[in-house]
């Protein structure tokens, strides 16, 4: 579907991979091996961590660009999750040539980039050990995680209920993580 350039002298994540992220990428790449051992194809598909529960979506499409956006989409509208996987059937271009893989680009809310993993397989059998292939574009780069401050998605909001409520001690604890200055030049 897609290919991929893995960057020898960055194999490495950069950024923060979480734990709960890292289970996310893992189990739409077994999710796709699964299918690919049963013979079916792997039509792209999505997974969106939400609490303790994967939702698996998948977008068909006649080509990637069609298939990419279907993704982009649902993830971008996925208020409440916390993590997400992107998985497709592709191939890699390594120091040793073009490789078959799947791969599952992944990412996190307000994030601004996601990570592209994969399992390099050929016509010997799939290679279960999870290969860096490079940073991603993240589908949930717009969203932010909740709050457990009043239940909202944006910090700003919280921040400026509790300044509308004279909640000085909700005001204290929302500004020690956040940048207050949008917030309180709204009233």
């Amino acid at each position: 579907m897609a290919d991929r350039m893995i960057d020898p002298t960055n194999n490495e994540p950069q950024g923060e991979i979480t734990d709960e992220l890292k289970a996310v990428v893992q189990a739409v790449l077994n999710e796709a091996v699964s299918k690919m051992e049963a013979g079916e194809d792997i039509i792209p598909f999505t997974g969106l961590a939400v609490k303790e529960n994967l939702f698996i979506e998948t977008h068909p499409g006649d080509d990637a660009e069609t298939c990419f956006m279907l993704a982009r989409r649902e993830v971008e509208g996925a208020r409440g999750a916390t993590a997400y996987a992107f998985c497709y059937d592709g191939y890699i271009e390594t120091d040793e040539g073009v490789k078959d893989c799947i791969i599952a680009e992944g990412g996190l809310p307000g994030v601004p980039e996601a990570y592209a993993f994969g399992y390099i397989y050929d016509e010997n059998g799939i290679n279960k050990d999870i290969v860096y292939i490079g940073p991603a574009p993240n589908f949930m780069e717009g969203l932010k995680l909740e709050l457990d401050i009043e239940g909202t998605l944006d910090p700003r909001d919280a921040l400026k209920d509790a300044w509308d409520e004279n909640d000085t001690a909700a005001v204290e604890l929302a500004e020690e993580d956040f940048d207050t200055s949008d917030a309180v030049s709204e009233q």
